[in-house]
């Protein structure tokens, strides 16, 4: 007798611990499937102190294969699932599509960030709910730090000094906690930094912070953020985002080149194209976790709207505690469903208390209803994440222990690009690459309420702004190297490449920024000097290369690594780049010189074919199957 199917779309909170307690309780007698965009379980509510530096990144990442090692792992993003013929398609990593057929499905794909019809935040915000977003929020604040610290002009220092965080919940809280310490401690110990103030705001409609919560965690949480010197604003909100600052609903504009969104989550949008009852964007279950005449269908975590048995009438919110109890009676109820043991269970919780951590020793926790702040909290607080981490204890233990008694190194890793991690996307676990397959095809299976998500299933772009991205940067899935339909001056790699140097706030590259108007004292003038500088080091992150010579780092120099000996076509935008360069022609032992006359490059269209030039394979670019 063959083995009963089960699919797990998944592997957050809820469907790592479904896959765990169905591996362990059918001992083999069920062939499970976990399908997952990465080959990780990330520990969300530790996300905030990876962006301060308090974490490295790999601490909050527990491997499915080595702690699951009798589930099947499957690299992809589900695309589309048929009901009647128990199916579902799905899309991998390098563009592939494969099908999974099932007995048991179980739906736990998570949330995605949720969006307001706000003009500007699509363009100039960034989410917080992927490993991908923290990476570039540490790189981008410490950035902001630096070019503060290196501008003549009080105004633009001020602008680059001043965090802007939207949504006083649990993730905003944090993320503005533990930021304005992190910053704090940049300008601290520097001597030439004396005189500089990092200003936090923390912006929310709701009349407090942690509105969740025991009024008492919120005003402790409210007066250790008023301590430390964030600017918290209540029943204040942004009107408008522009690339310069944000119009706040009080009608202040505030400067600044950064604005963190955690208004909050909504499911992800895989369950809309299902067809199936919905509450509020979650997918409508009974108390024992399965979709009302689908037997074989279940679902948990924040896609699934469960009935609170201890508030009738209610739904359990979208929180990891109630995701990971989730994931626990998921399991049990599937393997009772196959008759691999057990009885079907309703959902019942009690709660058993809150933790926010608010950095260094402050902390706000009411476990098992006893309200408590200060070192311990703080104490609890640790203590819980520890407890309730899956694997990596020791590591992040050591972690904070080295946090405790060394500096943290505030260095810029340049590996998350602006434009990778758009605020809207219905991928926030996954950074975009350049060259990668575009994301998902099927509109229906995975359309959302923004412009970018559309962008992204028609034309390969996030179409969210300047500094994301345009159709055409990332092919479409199944086919590589695809171009745009017409002629477009600056596309390809080199067009890739300006944004790059835009991470900012997507400000052109022609002309000066305006935030650092002049060099600083002993920098010199000239060429390569003030913004030109900022923008040439900028590009140069990837793999340090100079940016001296035919190196293809200007517009139009992809053509030209595209004609064969490498000297573009006279005739097309950027020909004969190195006669008007200083030191001429480089060595063709150098990046950016001549391929080897036995190995010419492909030729390019002419100029009155019509067609564009795809893009070229960059190798200084990680693959997005790295």
């Amino acid at each position: 007798m063959s083995r009963p199917r089960i699919v797990i779309v998944g592997a957050g909170f809820a469907g790592y611990r479904t896959a765990r307690a169905l591996s362990r309780m059918t001992r083999g007698r069920a062939h499970i499937t976990l399908l997952n965009p990465t080959d990780y379980f990330l520990y969300l509510p530790l996300l905030p102190q990876v962006a301060a530096g308090v974490l490295e990144p790999r601490r909050v990442t527990v491997s499915l294969s080595d702690t699951l090692p009798d589930v099947r792992l499957v690299l992809g993003e589900a695309d589309r699932i048929d009901l009647d013929e128990r199916t579902l398609h799905y899309t991998g990593p390098e563009g592939d599509g494969g099908t999974l057929a099932y007995d048991r499905l179980v739906l736990a794909a998570g949330s995605v960030n949720k969006l307001l019809p706000i003009p500007g935040v699509a363009e100039h915000a960034h989410g917080f709910r992927g490993l991908p977003e923290a990476l570039y929020l540490r790189d981008h604040v410490t950035r902001q730090v630096e070019l503060a610290a290196a501008a003549d002009d009080p105004k633009a220092c001020a602008a680059r000094c001043t965090f802007v965080v939207v949504g006083a919940g649990y993730t905003g809280t944090e993320v503005a906690a533990h930021g304005q310490m992190f910053t704090d401690a940049q300008v601290r110990k520097h001597p030439l930094r004396r005189g500089m103030r990092p200003r936090w705001m923390l912006l929310d409609v709701a009349p407090r912070v942690l509105p969740e919560m025991d009024e008492k965690l919120s005003a402790t949480a409210d007066r250790v953020l008023r301590e430390r010197g964030v600017d918290v604003r209540m029943g204040t909100s942004v009107k408008e985002a522009t690339h310069d600052g944000v119009v706040l609903t009080d009608g202040e504009f505030v400067e600044t080149r950064t604005l963190v969104w955690c208004v909050g989550v909504r499911p992800d949008p895989l369950v809309e194209s299902l067809g199936l009852p919905m509450e509020k964007g979650r997918l409508l279950v009974d108390p024992h976790l399965q979709v009302p005449g689908r037997p074989e269908l279940f679902a948990c975590g924040d896609v699934a709207a469960v009935p609170d048995l201890e508030k009738p009438g209610s739904y359990t919110p979208m929180t990891a505690q109630h995701a990971w109890r989730h994931g626990k009676v998921a399991a049990e109820n599937v393997a009772a469903s196959l008759g691999l043991g057990g009885t079907r269970k309703p959902y019942r919780h009690r709660d058993l208390g809150f933790v926010v951590d608010l950095g260094g020793a402050k902390a706000a926790a009411n476990p098992l209803g006893v309200p408590l702040s200060g070192v311990p909290a703080g104490a609890v607080t640790r203590g819980y994440h520890l407890a309730a981490m899956p694997g990596n204890r020791v590591r992040v233990a050591a972690d904070w222990l080295l946090d405790a008694v060394l500096p943290r190194q505030a260095v810029q890793l340049g590996l998350v690009r602006s434009w990778s991690v758009p605020l809207d996307t219905s991928s926030p676990e996954l950074a975009r690459v350049p060259g990668g397959p575009g994301q998902r095809q099927e509109a229906s299976a995975r359309s959302g309420p923004g412009a970018a998500i559309e962008a992204d299933t028609q034309g390969g772009g996030t179409g969210t702004g300047p500094e994301r991205g345009r159709a055409g940067d990332e092919p479409a899935k199944g086919q590589p190297g695809s171009g745009p339909a017409g002629p477009q001056h600056g596309s390809g790699p080199a067009q890739l490449r300006r944004f790059e140097s835009e991470t900012a706030k997507g400000r052109p590259e022609d002309g000066p920024t305006g935030n650092c108007p002049g060099p600083g004292p002993g920098s010199g003038s000239g060429p390569g000097s003030g913004s030109a500088v900022l923008r040439r080091t900028e590009s140069e992150t990837a793999k340090g290369r100079p940016e001296d010579g035919a190196t293809g780092n200007r517009p139009g120099d992809e053509r030209g690594e595209r004609q064969p000996g490498g000297e573009p076509a006279k005739g097309q935008p950027g020909g004969e780049p190195a006669k008007h360069q200083p030191g001429g022609e480089p060595a063709k032992s150098q990046p950016g010189g001549e391929p080897a006359k036995n190995q010419p490059g492909p030729t390019p269209p002419p100029p009155d074919s019509g067609a564009a030039p795809g893009p070229v394979k960059r190798t200084d670019v990680p693959d997005d199957s790295a």
